[in-house]
């Protein structure tokens, strides 16, 4: 039983990573009926985004320009990595997918795996191919309870995780905003003739999922603190799988989705091979597809008007 919640703290870890990705697959497709397939790849650059800005106000601590906690560095890191990341998102709604609105969905789906290529190839021309190593914000403090080993470092990021999932399902329920999203999620043709631009909706969506893309990224970067230019293509892919596994364009859905890919990996490693663990676990998933094929929250009237 110790093992089994030992794994248990680490899979809901694995899990906040893949479900903060998955949202913003899944907000994209609820409105604008596309996969962003270079949002693995945002993931990576807002990673990039929160090792510079950490680097820089540490930098600017020891030099004694400022004078900042270490607890101070990591939520400032947290608030301009997001905003700086949404800036990269909605650039690239502007200048990759807007003009391919109306364009084949096979067409905005390369576009979207040419971004990806050009962010990668943008950081190693700009950093070059070295790996980076995250800074250590907090020190790690560890908990016995019951012989299951718990870090601060991962209670943090579970709850954080948690906090900023809760938040955004208060804002797409409670406010104006998040009406309209919802509105223009159920039917996009109908909503602009109301005086609700796709626009600003299509750049706020980009910009909501970047964001929560750079916090998977610096969350990321505080528990493996070892960054790459590609560290965003194989988790892009997986959390594509998870917003599928939730149901096309449910945020409810990815989140759990995304928990229970994590929940599957580390369980499958605990007791296969780990080299199996692709394998059985997307056999596990395939599986789940045979029986939902629209996911957990997915419908089919739904996945028939976005197709």
């Amino acid at each position: 039983m110790v093992f089994f919640f030992q794994n248990m703290i680490n899979a809901l870890q694995w899990g906040s990573f893949y479900a903060l990705i998955a949202l913003g697959y899944s907000m994209v497709y609820s409105i604008l009926m596309l996969f962003n397939f270079a949002h693995g790849d945002i993931f990576m650059v807002g990673a990039y985004i929160g090792f510079g800005v950490s680097t820089g106000l540490i930098a600017l601590t020891a030099t004694g320009v400022i004078a900042l906690p270490n607890w101070l560095i990591l939520v400032l890191t947290i608030l301009f990595s997001m905003f700086l990341t949404s800036l990269v998102g909605m650039l690239v709604e502007r200048i990759g997918y807007r003009p391919l609105r109306e364009a084949p969905r096979a067409s905005a789906a390369i576009t979207g795996l040419m971004i990806g290529i050009i962010l990668e190839t943008g950081n190693l021309a700009l950093l070059g191919a070295r790996r980076v190593s995250f800074p250590s914000l907090i020190e790690t403090t560890t908990y016995n309870l019951g012989g299951v080993y718990i870090t601060n470092k991962k209670i943090m990021i579970v709850v954080v995780s948690l906090a900023i999932m809760l938040a955004l399902d208060q804002f797409i329920r409670r406010s104006k905003w998040g009406m309209a999203i919802r509105a223009m999620a159920f039917d996009y043709l109908v909503v602009p003739l109301m005086g609700i631009s796709i626009n600003t909706i299509a750049r706020m969506t980009f910009a909501i999922g970047s964001a929560l893309a750079a916090v998977a990224g610096i969350l990321f970067g505080m528990a493996y603190p070892v960054l790459d230019p590609y560290m965003g293509i194989l988790f892009g892919w997986k959390a594509f799988v998870a917003a599928i596994l939730g149901g096309r364009g449910s945020i409810m859905g990815a989140c759990l989705a995304g928990f229970l890919l994590g929940f599957i990996e580390i369980f499958v490693a605990m007791i296969f091979p780990s080299t199996l663990r692709d394998l059985i676990a997307y056999s596990i998933i395939m599986l789940i597809l045979t029986f939902r094929p629209h996911g957990f929250f997915g419908e089919p009237y739904s996945a028939q008007l976005r197709l």
